[in-house]
């Protein structure tokens, strides 16, 4: 292997995803042996969170308007998006079925015990609104509003639409708006990479917290629902997105889950693929070789529709507490169950707890309880932070297959 031009490679503990890597290891044991310490040091890793959150929104605006106005051929920005769309249902799908096959091999809800007194966490309501209310929020009323409350999906339709536009304009002023973006992306980069070198410390914090607060005693109970979401998680993750990878995106899966390691524990850790979106992008360019348009219109639309793991996790809940309540669902009643994970994934944000949110909308589909739901809650933080990961891999792996669907140039770099 080529080290470079005469360089000497860099020492391993100077290498992002092994201080990452190594963080991860040091906060589950500093969570274990000092508990208390651990919750005093999570301010640290909410500091990391609120820098990364800082950058999301412009980050993705210019990213996406850059990408979008050097396009000039239609047909190319047409294929991206229906490339996207093709993959984004074909991984929700499989992750789906994997989980249902799983549940019915394991029935990790026969034996489980209604929670009793158990509540439903603070803020946990229902999801309302349909397909139609889905497409109004992607059109903001007031783009400044919507960019301020954080939403990405009405940000990246404005985007699309001003870069669209942009590309479509020949003039002096137009040109002087392309290189205003070009200049701001430039700056907002050199931001995220000065964010993304404080990530072990942001990790280290947050998974220290979140040790410390859950303990291990929690997954006694629940050790076989926990056991058949976790098998699911990692087989979609170890074994269905890595063929994807390989015959639909011509990528090394190996190699390129070395590039992504960063923004694999960083969606660990955080629980959020929204707040892991800069380093996701910067994995994605920097390590991964990724061409910036395909990047830039794949993860953030993928970081808020894309979300196979949390699509698996609903079908395995929903038919655990099915289970657990003695109520067996038919083959064509588990179609209804696959449908709706798949459209309620697509509505789940990329923040910790939606997927729980959105499991209301499964269960209500074929008529179960969401006071089931309670029981399930104890092991969800942890499972929270592996479907998180999943649905961040999905996102890379779709980087790589939407490059090669859709014909965009500039992706010959190789992993790093």
């Amino acid at each position: 292997m080529l080290l470079g031009m005469g360089n000497q490679k860099k020492a391993f503990y100077t290498q992002l995803h092994w201080q990452v890597l190594g963080a991860l290891i040091l906060g589950i044991l500093l969570g274990l042996a000092a508990p208390g310490f651990s919750i005093r040091l999570g301010f640290l890793g909410d500091l990391f969170l609120r820098g990364l959150k800082m950058i999301i929104i412009p980050l993705i605006f210019l990213s996406l308007v850059d990408g979008v106005s050097g396009v000039r051929d239609a047909g190319k920005l047409g294929r991206l998006g229906l490339s996207t769309l093709i993959y984004y249902t074909l991984s929700t799908t499989l992750a789906i079925i994997t989980g249902l096959i799983i549940v019915n091999l394991i029935h990790p809800g026969v034996g489980l015990r209604l929670a009793e007194g158990a509540s439903l966490p603070e803020g946990f309501a229902p999801a309302g609104g349909g397909l139609g209310d889905f497409l109004l929020r992607l059109l903001p009323e007031n783009f400044f509003h919507a960019a301020a409350e954080g939403a990405v999906l009405p940000v990246i339709s404005f985007a699309l639409l001003f870069g669209i536009f942009l590309s479509r304009m020949d003039s002096e002023g137009s040109r002087s708006v392309e290189r205003c973006v070009k200049g701001a992306l430039e700056v907002i980069q050199a931001l995220t990479l000065a964010m993304i070198r404080l990530a072990p410390v942001g990790i280290l914090a947050l998974l220290a917290r979140v040790v410390a607060e859950s303990g291990l005693t929690v997954f006694r109970e629940l050790a076989l629902y926990f056991l058949a979401v976790g098998l699911g998680l990692l087989f979609h993750f170890f074994i269905s997105l890595p063929l994807l990878l390989r015959f639909f995106g011509g990528r090394s899966p190996l190699s390129y889950l070395r590039a992504a390691a960063p923004a694999l524990v960083t969606a660990f850790s955080t629980a959020s693929s929204s707040a892991t979106l800069p380093l996701t992008m910067e994995c994605a360019e920097e390590r991964a070789g990724m061409p910036s348009l395909v990047s830039s219109f794949v993860l953030p639309l993928g970081a808020t529709v894309n979300m196979d793991g949390t699509a698996l996790y609903e079908a395995v809940a929903a038919l655990a507490i099915a289970q657990m309540y003695g109520v067996y669902l038919d083959p064509a009643q588990q179609a209804v169950v696959l449908l709706t994970a798949l459209l309620a994934s697509v509505g789940a944000a990329g923040i910790p707890m939606a997927g729980l949110v959105m499991l209301v909308v499964v269960l209500q589909a074929v008529g179960l309880p969401i006071e089931g739901i309670a029981t399930i809650i104890a092991v969800d933080r942890v499972l929270d932070m592996m479907r998180t990961a999943t649905n961040v891999w999905s996102d890379l792996v779709g980087t790589a297959v939407v490059t090669k669907w859709s014909g965009v140039s500039d992706a010959g770099k190789e992993c790093s």
